[in-house]
C-alpha cells in the first residue's frame, strides 16, 4: 500500500454510517393520546388523542379517544401525549444513497455512460451506508424515490425505505417506472446563448425523433419476440416493456411549459401513463394534465421565478394551483442529497402561499405513495398499512418538529447521525472548558 493509498484508506471508511439497521418488530405496540394525522380518506384532518396498534409491521388497529382492551391486551404502550404521530415523508426525486460528495467522483452513482439506459435501476447503485440516510430520516424522510439522472434516458426509478442491510433490503420497488429527460420545447434566445435558433431548433427535433425511435424499437422488439421466442435478449427493451404495457408510469422530466405540451401530447398518442418531474410550469397547464389524467412532482418550491416576468411567488403558488384543479401531485425538495431532509420545509412553503396545511401533509406523504403506486401500504396511516410513521412535537410542518422517534415497517430505527454527533461531542468541549452547565 502506498503512502498516499494508506491515507485515502481511513477517509473513504469514515465516509460511511457506523449506524446498525433496525431488527424486525418483535413485540405488538400501541401508541395511544397522539395527535394522528392519518392522511386517509376516513380521516382527512388530525386525530386528537388518537391511539395505533401495530404488529408484524403493519398496522392492525386505530381509533379515537381511549383504546378498547382488545387493543391493550399484549401490547407494550406509548404514551405520545402533546405528540403529533404522523406518516413517514417520501422524498422523490431523490439522489439519496446515489450520490455523498459531488465534488468526489467515485461516490456519485447517479449516471451511466449510455445516452439511453433504462435496463439501469436505480436501487442496485444505493449505497446503503450513506451517511446522508441518517440526515434524512432526521427529516421524516423515511422513503424515497431514487431516480439516476443523465442521458435523455437514465435509467428506471426505485422506491427505497431508509433503513437496511443491503441494496435488497432497501429496495421497497425495484423497478418504479422508466425516467425520460424531455428536451427543450424551443430555441433558447438569450445574450450567452452562442448557438443559432435553426441550429438549436434541429437539435431538438433530433432529440425527439431518437427518443420516438426508441420507443418504436422497444415496441418492435416485444412484437417480435412474442412472435419468435428466439429472437435475442435485449436488457434495454425488456426494461421497457412495463411502462409500453401501462403497468408502470414514464416519469418525464420537464419544467416549462413548452416542455410539458408537447411531452404529455406524446405520451397521450402512445397511450402511456405520464408523471411530470419539475412542473414549475404546471398551473399553466392544468386543462392539458387533467385530459392526459397526468400527476405531478413538483421539485424544488424554493427557487427564483423562471423569467423575470413571472410573479416572485410563481413556484410558491403552483401546488394551490394543481390541488384546486384536482390534479394529482407531490411536493419534492430535489436539492442536493444532504438538504433532501428540508422537504417540509417546501411544502409547509407552499402552504403559506394557499395551498391548506392538509394537502400541503398529503403532498409530502399520501400524495407520492400513489402516484408511484405505493399508496396501498404507504403514505398513510391506516389498518393493513405499513407502520411507517414518526412522533414529533406539534405541527410536523414547522422545520424546529423534527421526529423523536420513527419507525420503518414496525421497526423503530435510530434517528442519530453525524451532525448529531458532533453538535454532542462540542457540547462536551465547552462543559469540560466550564463554559456551559449539563
Amino acid at each position: 500500500v502506498t503512502f498516499t493509498a494508506a491515507l485515502q484508506i481511513p477517509t473513504s471508511v469514515s465516509g460511511q454510517s457506523a449506524q446498525v439497521p433496525a431488527p424486525p418488530q418483535s413485540e405488538s405496540l400501541l401508541i395511544h393520546n397522539a395527535t394522528v394525522h392519518a392522511v386517509s380518506d376516513d380521516h382527512p384532518t388530525a386525530i386528537d388523542a388518537g391511539w395505533v396498534r401495530f404488529e408484524d409491521g403493519r398496522i392492525v388497529s386505530m381509533g379515537e379517544g381511549e383504546p378498547p382492551q382488545a387493543a391493550l391486551d399484549d401490547a407494550m404502550l406509548i404514551d405520545a401525549q402533546g405528540l403529533s404521530l404522523v406518516p413517514g415523508f417520501i422524498s422523490g426525486p431523490s439522489q439519496i444513497g446515489l450520490l455523498e460528495v459531488e465534488q468526489v467522483d467515485a461516490t456519485d452513482d447517479r449516471r451511466e455512460g449510455a445516452n439511453r439506459s433504462p435496463e439501469a435501476a436505480a436501487w442496485i447503485a444505493i449505497n446503503p451506508d450513506s451517511d446522508l440516510i441518517p440526515v434524512a430520516r432526521s427529516g421524516g424522510v423515511l422513503h424515497t424515490l431514487a431516480m439516476p439522472i443523465g442521458g435523455t434516458i437514465p435509467g428506471r426509478a426505485s422506491v427505497l425505505r431508509m433503513d437496511g442491510w443491503t441494496t435488497e433490503d432497501l429496495a421497497l420497488v425495484r423497478d418504479a417506472g422508466v425516467i425520460v429527460s424531455w428536451p427543450m420545447a424551443a430555441p433558447i434566445r438569450a445574450s450567452w446563448m452562442r448557438r443559432g435558433g435553426g441550429s438549436q431548433r434541429q437539435s431538438i427535433d433530433a432529440r425527439l425523433k431518437a427518443i420516438d425511435d426508441w420507443f418504436d424499437d422497444a415496441e418492435a422488439w416485444a412484437a417480435a419476440r412474442a412472435a419468435d421466442e428466439t429472437t435475442p435478449t435485449d436488457l434495454r427493451f425488456v426494461a421497457m416493456q412495463p411502462v409500453l404495457n401501462g403497468e408502470r408510469p414514464v416519469f418525464i422530466r420537464a419544467d416549462s411549459r413548452g416542455q410539458m405540451e408537447t411531452s404529455l401530447a406524446w405520451a397521450a398518442a402512445r397511450g402511456l401513463r405520464p408523471v411530470i418531474v419539475g412542473g414549475s410550469a404546471a398551473a399553466e397547464c392544468i386543462p392539458l394534465l387533467q385530459r392526459t389524467d397526468a400527476s405531478v412532482i413538483l421539485t424544488r418550491v424554493h427557487r427564483l421565478p423562471p423569467s423575470r416576468h413571472h410573479a416572485v411567488d410563481r413556484c410558491f403558488t403552483v401546488a394551490n394551483a394543481l390541488e384546486a384543479a384536482g390534479v394529482p401531485f407531490a411536493i419534492g425538495a430535489e436539492d442536493e442529497p444532504a438538504h433532501e431532509r428540508e422537504i417540509a420545509h417546501n411544502a409547509a412553503t407552499a402552504a403559506a402561499h394557499g395551498l391548506s396545511k392538509e394537502a400541503a401533509l398529503h403532498a409530502i406523504t399520501r400524495g407520492p405513495a400513489e402516484i408511484i403506486g405505493v399508496g396501498d401500504r404507504l403514505g398513510s396511516i391506516q389498518s393493513g398499512h405499513s407502520a411507517t410513521f414518526f412522533l414529533c412535537e406539534g405541527d410536523p410542518l414547522e422545520v424546529v418538529n423534527q421526529p423523536m422517534r420513527a419507525w420503518i415497517d414496525g421497526r423503530e430505527i435510530d434517528l442519530g447521525d453525524r451532525q448529531k454527533r458532533l453538535y454532542g461531542k462540542y457540547r462536551e468541549k465547552y462543559r469540560q472548558k466550564g463554559i456551559i452547565d449539563g
